[in-house]
């Protein structure tokens, strides 16, 4: 994939994940049309032709994430809804169960519930965090990681909370959770190199950003934080003497 198709894949997650799906689809299906073998791409236009009701357009999308990626479980849960919402209840209950035996968890609950009331719990977080009530945010994103410990996104954003609100300690243990339940995820491993920076732990930052520049070359911010730290004199450190 070429840069200028990686920078507009990257653009549209980021519409995606902050639920601007009216920017994020034209971009979405322009990737479509250079590069067509892209699973998560037809699982993003699924969900944005689901939210649309539109579907059949759902149903086809997810079915050829599927077909690339038959292992895609988000995929197969939303071609699930979608065929629940067509009244193809028969093949509903089909995809359900294949996609949650295997990951039925010790306490018999089903994964894909937990999934939904812990977003529920998140986005009621995110109300009240909106409005600026951010103690009341915190409880709600609390139990969302309770529900779902191994989401890496909320644990990042229950992270961010306790930051906003000074609690800079508890902050860094959802980053640190974060990256361990998900090492590609690079929002964790750039919040944690803050951190770090604030606490003049200067080597481990640099190391967190190269990690993420490792994952995403084009990482801005990461470059950015790289930069700033390239530029920083350590304590007691120096100066370089003029040249020439």
């Amino acid at each position: 994939m070429d840069e200028r198709l990686k920078q507009t894949l990257r653009t549209a997650r980021e519409h995606y994940e902050r639920r601007e799906l009216d920017k994020a689809e034209p971009l979405l299906r322009s990737i479509l049309d250079h590069v067509e073998r892209f699973a998560d791409v037809h699982n993003m236009l699924g969900v944005i032709a689901h939210e649309r009701r539109d579907y059949n357009e759902a149903e086809m999308r997810f079915n050829r994430a599927l077909e690339l990626n038959p292992r895609y479980t988000e995929a197969s849960l939303n071609l699930a809804v979608t065929y629940n919402d067509l009244g193809k209840f028969d093949l509903a209950r089909a995809i359900h169960e294949r996609a949650t035996t295997a990951q039925k968890q010790t306490d018999g609950v089903d994964p894909f519930v937990k999934g939904k009331i812990a977003n529920m719990h998140a986005e009621i977080g995110q109300a009240y965090a909106e409005v600026g009530l951010l103690h009341e945010a915190i409880p709600e994103l609390e139990k969302a990681v309770g529900l779902c410990p191994h989401f890496a996104d909320l644990r990042w954003r229950l992270g961010n909370l306790y930051k906003e609100v000074g609690d800079n300690a508890r902050a860094r243990v959802q980053y640190e959770s974060a990256k361990a339940a998900n090492p590609m995820y690079a929002n964790a491993r750039v919040s944690l190199a803050v951190l770090m920076i604030a606490a003049n732990e200067r080597k481990q930052a640099e190391e967190e950003l190269q990690q993420v520049l490792s994952i995403d070359a084009e990482h801005k911010t990461a470059q950015m934080y790289l930069r700033m730290l390239k530029g920083i004199r350590p304590p007691g450190a120096s100066r370089p003497p003029p040249a020439g």
